[in-house]
């Protein structure tokens, strides 16, 4: 085979895949599409119970400033479901085309500005359910330990893995 992703290691064995850019295009794009199944449902229903809460009687009663984050969080909420939904799209418009490499690329991206978008959401959501919950001044410590927790999880973690773990 022709296969862009098996080369010789030094030792004179192949490591790596022996697929074709297409093989390995459609292969990226099942796992694409299997994580952000993952994260769709969750900013999905994020979303969803955003949209409810400005109906609820109490919700007059906010203050300005909490008026203001929810305001934030559902616009933030709506931009991580179109980014996280748009690798559907983006296949359903080029399928058969013969693009699939370029889908994979774009699709990649926007689930990364998905799970970004994502970050920001559950983030000004906490901020939202901290503040009325308590109203005390730790909540923005708290709000900062669970970003830097998501930050260690979602980008650290798998950045480190990726730069330590790649071969080559």
């Amino acid at each position: 085979m022709t296969g862009t992703g098996a080369e010789p290691d030094g030792t004179g064995r192949r490591r790596g895949r022996d697929e074709s850019e297409e093989e390995r295009a459609d292969r990226m794009w099942t796992e694409l599409i299997q994580e952000v199944r993952v994260a769709q449902m969750g900013v999905q229903i994020l979303f969803a119970f955003l949209l409810t809460v400005v109906f609820q009687p109490t919700y007059r009663e906010l203050s300005d400033t909490n008026q203001t984050i929810y305001l934030v969080t559902v616009v933030l909420g709506a931009c991580a479901t179109g980014a996280l939904i748009a690798p559907v799209s983006l296949h359903r418009l080029v399928s058969g085309r013969r693009v699939k490499p370029q889908a994979v690329r774009w699709a990649s991206r926007l689930t990364l500005l998905g799970l970004l978008l994502l970050l920001a959401t559950t983030t000004s959501s906490l901020l939202l359910i901290l503040r009325v919950a308590t109203g005390d001044g730790f909540v923005p410590w708290v709000v900062a330990g669970v970003v830097a927790w998501y930050l260690l999880c979602w980008f650290a973690i798998p950045l480190w893995t990726r730069r330590h773990h790649t071969a080559g």
